[in-house]
């Protein structure tokens, strides 16, 4: 793989310069900007009937001295009103809204009354404990608010081209330096137990210039890992039972974070301490995070990560176990933990571009972080199981961190807003550009321009994927320019076909690293066809992830799909496949707006041999029927019911 410093110039395509007219991207970016951003706020304001209250932003009224009271929610509830406020600046890319854009005004200069005299800001510590600042880096989450407010003040920044939030973030991040930064003597070798900080500075040193803010994020990371770790002299440390399980793997602080060859502890934290590592092997120069980098990719994606692009197998510390640990109905899989896997995903393909990552990111997009967010965004999922028994998880101890259905808000709310400045930021992950080109890394209809050696081109790219496979990519430009356009073949594609201007090529001849590197002359009026046939297809998974032994997903293009009871009758855990299985993918316009669903023909136990037996000999006792799976982001939008991913085998010779 090339190496980093080769790829310095791997850049992103601003927001900006990215117009998304697909369906499926179009309708939920405008659902966002209209209905789940206005939503959120009263949800922020405890104005949702039924729902969890926050009091978030209220508690910044009561840190201004504006509003009496006492602090109510979580010690990182700031980050809540961060995340919120990237989704709308993000979403003011899209749909300029001065209504909106003065709202944010006035939540921005709420939390600049909420800053302190000396630049520190936090609503928990400055109303509920004001003398305990900086005595709880393993839970306190100071810095993760912090990172968050920064990334804020960036995307509001970079939205509006204003500086008031920037400035704020600013002054506080000059207050953390100078308290705990390389040079202070105050708080030395500290660091968040929450990694946010890190990727959220090197953001900050991108909009501000300011090398200071650089060098925090690498000291942060840097010293990470090192022993004997301060972490283990905390009241905190080991969580509110001291158990193993808030151990320094929970904080991926176990070792330095260069030496570090497995995922392990909370999987959030994780992703977004690979990601802020990414950011930093790029703004640095440093080569040896991205060898790290890619020893700890290979370990989530091939031995940790779920089908959907689920991170963390256990709800107890919401954490990676061990490898190829995988269990369907007690899977965490947070929504953030998918998210996070994105954000390390896009910060890959700017060390190299190598198609597993767009792989990945495309995984965990379709499948993983959309399945927290209802069709209608107004109820989100936390936990993202791949198999639900409704009547199990009312019951079982050990299924009480899984919902159902999704809810209205949580108490702990990270992920409604998190899922929403994904979904609004959604056109920054397409593309990357570098000198020799631009790189296709997902596939949506949308317009982009870039420049190449001075000249501005256009690129219109009009498909329905992934309903379907094929694209079409028109180029515009008014000069004549010689550059690569290099295209994204999935892993999951056996089969593409590539035509420029009608006249076929041979894809392998031209693909590198899993992309089809088109170089040649643009000129204005030239066409690529793009086919990537979807064949749906049971998918097995490694024989060590015992719990689908003998069992297989169903898989069309990048969708994973799902039985849901609604569909097919109760007791999914029934039903079972043939090996040799023929499915059909059929387009049902009238469900969730017109999607792909996969019929096909299997077996179940038949019920009227059971009457009052428990147990009895061996037999093959069983019926044929008809099942229907729809794809797994849009489970739970009707009635509620079971759900599962992995369906049963058996061979055509048992049908």
């Amino acid at each position: 793989m090339t190496q980093v410093s080769d790829l310095e110039s791997n850049t992103l395509i601003k927001l900006g310069k990215v117009t998304i007219h697909d369906k499926v991207w179009a309708d939920r970016i405008k659902l966002i900007s209209e209905k789940v951003i206005p939503y959120q706020w009263d949800a922020l304001n405890d104005q949702i009937p039924g729902a969890e209250p926050s009091h978030a932003i209220e508690n910044f009224r009561i840190a201004a001295g504006e509003s009496n009271g006492m602090f109510h929610g979580m010690v990182f509830q700031d980050s809540d009103v961060a995340k919120w406020i990237e989704a709308a600046s993000f979403s003011l890319v899209t749909y300029p809204n001065a209504d909106l854009e003065k709202l944010l005004d006035s939540v921005i200069d709420l939390i600049g009354r909420a800053q302190q005299a000396d630049g520190y800001l936090n609503t928990y510590f400055t109303v509920a404990k004001p003398s305990e600042r900086w005595k709880d880096f393993a839970f306190g989450h100071e810095l993760y608010c912090a990172g968050h407010l920064i990334e804020a003040a960036v995307a509001y920044y970079q939205a509006t081209g204003k500086r008031r939030l920037l400035e704020i973030m600013s002054r506080y991040v000059d207050y953390i330096d100078h308290v705990m930064g390389p040079e202070s003597n105050d708080l030395p070798h500290k660091y968040c137990g929450h990694q946010e900080i890190e990727l959220a500075l090197v953001k900050l040193y991108h909009a501000t210039g300011e090398n200071r803010y650089l060098r925090l994020s690498q000291y942060f990371v840097d010293e990470r890992g090192k022993q004997p770790s301060f972490l283990q002299e905390e009241e905190t440390f080991g969580g509110p039972e001291k158990t193993k399980w808030f151990d320094l793997e929970y904080h991926q602080a176990h070792t330095p974070i260069r030496e570090q060859e497995k995922a392990v502890g909370h999987s959030v934290r994780a992703m977004y301490q690979y990601s802020a590592m990414a950011d930093l092997a790029l703004a640095a120069k440093d080569t040896s995070l991205a060898d790290a980098l890619r020893v700890l990719w290979k370990n989530v994606t091939t031995r940790r990560m779920y089908i959907t692009g689920g991170l963390g197998s256990q709800g107890h510390a919401e954490r990676f176990t061990i490898d190829y640990d995988l269990p369907n109905d007690t899977a965490y899989t947070e929504t953030c933990a998918a998210i996070g896997l994105i954000m390390w995903a896009q910060r890959m393909l700017q060390i190299e571009t190598n198609s597993s990552y767009a792989d990945v990111m495309e995984r965990a997009i379709y499948n993983g972080a959309l399945s927290g967010i209802s069709l209608d965004g107004t109820k989100y999922f936390y936990v993202n199981p791949l198999e639900v028994y409704p009547e199990a998880v009312e019951h079982r101890y050990d299924l009480q961190h899984v919902k159902p259905e999704r809810v209205s808000w949580f108490g702990c709310a990270c992920c409604p807003p998190n899922i929403a400045r994904l979904i609004t930021s959604i056109g920054s992950y397409l593309y990357t550009q570098h000198e020799q080109g631009i790189c296709v890394h997902l596939y949506m209809a949308n317009e982009t321009e870039f420049t190449i050696a001075g000249n501005v081109i256009k690129l219109e790219t009009i498909t329905q994927y992934p309903l379907d496979g094929h694209i079409t990519m028109n180029i515009a430009s008014e000069h004549t320019a010689e550059f690569a356009i290099s295209l994204r073949i999935p892993a999951w594609c056996r089969n593409p076909k590539i035509a420029i201007n009608g006249q076929f090529l041979d894809v392998q001849s031209v693909k590198v690293n899993g992309y089809a590197v088109l170089k040649r002359a643009w000129s204005k009026g030239d066409r690529i066809e793009l086919e990537l046939p979807m064949i749906a297809e049971l998918i097995q998974s490694h024989p060590d992830v015992r719990e689908n032994s003998g069992k297989a997903a169903i898989q069309r293009g990048p969708i994973i799909y799902c039985l849901e009871e609604m569909d097919n009758g109760s007791n999914l855990a029934d039903i079972s496949i043939a090996r040799e299985a023929q499915l059909t993918a059929e387009l049902e316009d009238d469900l969730f707006g017109g999607i792909i669903v996969i019929k096909g023909q299997a077996q179940r136990s038949n019920k009227a041999l059971w009457e009052d037996v428990l147990y009895q000999p061996l037999a093959n006792a069983t019926e044929t029927i008809s099942f229907k799976a729809i794809p797994y982001s849009m489970w739970g939008n009707r009635t509620p019911g079971e759900m599962t991913v992995w369906v049963r085998l058996h061979s055509s010779a048992q049908s």
